[in-house]
């Protein structure tokens, strides 16, 4: 099994790609700070709709600076656990250029409960001897990539819709901005700021139907790439959204592949 530099460098690209398809930003835990008591009501109301629901059908798009632009469709469960599955596509930014070389412009993204896949072209896989898929394990992750891989594999293991609702009730500023329309169907917007890692300001808006479901999230931050800016939409709530584990045999382990020597 040999890699490139190319090949080398994609393997890092699919994982922090991965979380941001999920989630744009990092949660923050400030339990003694809270909005009005009315808008807490509310808010946590739709947390547990949205928690309880357990599985969706989303589609978001991302910008991150010149570094990342890309959408990303599928479904998500989240009842034992995270799952689900997402076709990523690479629209723009320095990430694109990196796949593009590889001969694809599009992902397949598979999260299972201990686990994280991301499906490669076919230019990639003739560097891992025919595999197209990476497995990504997050127990390697916490052990290969010290703190940061801890941290990465856990956001990923708990991001969920209900989780952008969850960090808007540890803000002070969190406030109901009225009645709107979200694909013809009436909601209701709520909009906050949040303080995440390293003092940055998170902005969250979120749309919620009459039915308390989440429909609608936009998140923007100041990153070290530049803005970040991510959309999210959720429908058919309860979707069924099994997940299988692809082929043992067209997979490629992550801390395999980190051991193999690279071409120059």
């Amino acid at each position: 099994m040999t890699s490139t530099r190319a090949g080398r460098s994609v393997l890092w690209v699919a994982l922090p790609t991965a979380l941001t398809a999920l989630a744009a930003c990092s949660s923050a835990d400030r339990p003694d700070e809270r909005p009005a008591s009315a808008v807490t009501a509310a808010l946590r109301t739709v947390e547990r709709s949205t928690d309880a629901a357990e599985s969706a059908r989303v589609h978001s798009t991302t910008t991150m600076g010149s570094t990342l632009s890309m959408k990303a469709d599928g479904t998500l469960a989240w009842g034992d656990g995270l799952t689900g599955a997402l076709t990523i596509t690479y629209t723009g930014g320095t990430t694109a250029e990196t796949m593009r070389r590889l001969g694809t412009t599009s992902m397949e993204a598979r999260y299972l409960p201990d686990a994280y896949y991301a499906r490669m072209g076919d230019t990639f896989a003739e560097k891992t001897d025919g595999k197209h898929w990476i497995k990504y394990g997050y127990d390697d992750l916490k052990r290969l990539a010290g703190s940061s891989g801890a941290e990465l594999a856990d956001q990923m293991r708990a991001t969920a819709p209900h989780t952008s609702v969850k960090l808007l009730l540890s803000s002070t500023e969190v406030q109901e901005v009225g009645e709107e329309k979200v694909g013809g169907e009436h909601t209701t917007h709520y909009s906050g700021t949040v303080q995440g890692e390293g003092a940055t300001t998170q902005t969250f808006d979120i749309w919620v139907d009459k039915r308390n479901l989440l429909v609608k999230k936009v998140e923007k931050a100041r990153t070290a790439t530049g803005q970040l800016t991510q959309t999210a939409y959720y429908s058919d709530y309860g979707v069924k959204a099994a997940v299988e584990k692809p082929p043992a045999k067209d997979t490629a382990d992550f801390k395999e592949l980190l051991k193999a020597p690279e071409r120059r």
